[in-house]
């Protein structure tokens, strides 16, 4: 199988995947915002936000470190990968146990503290399942990622729906949280076996290696989830639960479509590097622009779509209860564009082995961030976080488009996103001239897989993508 088509087809199995893992995810939050409401739904939210600095603390840039030292030629896999497992493992209990210690000094209810212990349980899982993805990306066999996901999410929304039944509340959601993270640990491990022998291993030579190479990337994502999940925290403390729950489940829409582009470019990552190791740079850059190409064919129509039916997805996804997301879903949409974008970027970057570069960037960016989510959340709420996030996704977007053309002296085509966005101002006019009863409730997840393919159709009239694309996705 050529190397192109074994990035296709992990493409598109994880597409299929993620299509059918986020399907799962959206009804398990469709039951949590409808049984919770817009206030439980907050404290669900504002637990999850609390320990997601935690856990990308305890990262210390492990995830995307194990890519990329496992995918130099002549390296000895099992050992490099057991010495992540085993750092992995103990900073994560670490920094992870902090959590329900720190939170007690927070204004928050008691069951919000509560939770956060429970849940604690659920990132010490994702945490270690995370090391052994890298290792599914470097063999390009993310189809047992996929397998692992769908099998959790299954999990997910058949514990979430027991909840509900039995009238658990908040905690019953929480519960079913980690044991659906637990199960997808256990199957990642499970699979992870066919390659390496997963062991405790303390090698403390390997260990400075890999905290020299991690350090940069560990400091770059701290300060990335300051300017990313700040806003909701801080909402947490000035507002009420109940518009954290608004921006929240706004949120939780934008997290399941952004996984997508870090997805991709975790299969494509091991290919970079192994080009730029080898010091072949017109491959690099070959693979870099279809990479950034596949981006722009997505991210534009998103952007552009979502503007017209924001409120009927939230209505959809949420419930009548969260019409007010609609509005801010519509500004967050162009973040999560952005970040389609700067993902593909910032791999590249990390396979240029250029992280301390952009530490600058990141630092400069949270802290303005930061002062902006403080100056504007508390004048305008979820609306003011929302527009800071446009902010430092921009900036963010353009240093990474920078450092990648200063160091591989690569700077994107915008050929392909001229035409794709052709063909969303096309799909644009379809929606705005269709007859009104394409719009009513029925017929509005009709309406949009009609648009997706008219949109596709269009950007193969436009020359967007080839034959020789489609073709080179089907020829496993």
């Amino acid at each position: 199988m050529r190397l192109s088509t074994k990035i296709a087809y992990n493409t598109i199995i994880q597409i299929i995947s993620k299509v059918i893992a986020t399907a799962l995810g959206l009804v398990s939050v469709a039951i949590m915002t409808r049984y919770l409401g817009t206030a439980g739904f907050g404290g669900y939210t504002t637990i999850i936000t609390f320990l997601s600095f935690f856990g990308i603390i305890a990262d210390l840039g492990l995830t995307l470190v194990t890519v990329q030292m496992i995918s130099k030629p002549g390296v000895n896999e099992g050992k490099i990968l057991n010495n992540l497992f085993t750092l992995r493992f103990f900073t994560a209990i670490i920094f992870l146990g902090l959590a329900p210690l720190v939170v007690v000094f927070f204004p928050y209810d008691p069951i919000v503290k509560i939770g956060i212990a429970i849940t604690t349980f659920s990132f010490l899982f994702a945490a270690l399942s995370q090391i052994l993805v890298g290792l599914f990306q470097k063999n390009l066999r993310m189809d047992k990622v996929s397998v692992a996901e769908i099998i959790s999410r299954i999990f997910l929304v058949a514990l979430v729906v027991w909840a509900v039944k039995m009238n658990m509340g908040l905690v019953g959601m929480l519960i079913a949280t980690v044991i659906a993270s637990g199960v997808s640990f256990v199957l990642h491990f499970w699979y992870a076996r066919a390659y390496v022998k997963i062991k405790f291993e303390f090698d403390k030579v390997l260990w400075k290696k890999i905290l020299i190479k991690s350090w940069p990337l560990a400091i770059t994502i701290f300060f990335n989830l300051i300017y990313l999940k700040a806003d909701i925290l801080i909402l947490s403390l000035v507002k009420t639960q109940a518009e954290v729950g608004i921006y929240g489940a706004t949120y939780k829409i934008i997290d399941v479509l952004i996984t997508l582009p870090f997805m991709f470019a975790g299969i494509v990552l091991p290919v970079l590097t192994l080009n730029w190791e080898s010091a072949n740079k017109e491959n690099f850059k070959k693979i870099l622009q279809k990479s950034f190409d596949l981006m722009m064919i997505l991210a534009i129509p998103m952007m552009i779509g979502v503007q017209f039916f924001a409120d009927k997805i939230m209505i959809l996804v949420a419930g009548k209860d969260f019409v007010d997301s609609g509005p801010i879903l519509k500004i967050l949409i162009l973040a999560a564009g952005l970040v389609f974008l700067a993902c593909m970027l910032s791999h590249a970057i990390i396979a240029l082995d250029k992280q301390k570069k952009v530490i600058g960037i990141y630092v400069f960016t949270s802290i303005t961030s930061l002062i902006g989510y403080f100056i504007f959340i508390p004048k305008y709420s979820y609306f003011g976080a929302a527009w800071v996030t446009i902010y430092s996704e921009s900036v963010i977007f353009v240093a990474v488009l920078y450092y990648v053309w200063k160091y591989s002296g690569y700077f994107p085509k915008f050929a392909i996103g001229f035409k794709a966005l052709l063909a969303s101002l096309f799909m644009v006019l379809i929606i705005k001239y269709s007859p009104p009863i394409f719009f009513s409730g029925f017929n509005f997840l009709f309406l949009i897989l009609f648009l997706v393919v008219i949109y596709f159709v269009l950007l193969y009239i436009f020359k967007g993508i080839s034959k020789q694309d489609i073709n080179d996705i089907l020829n496993r």
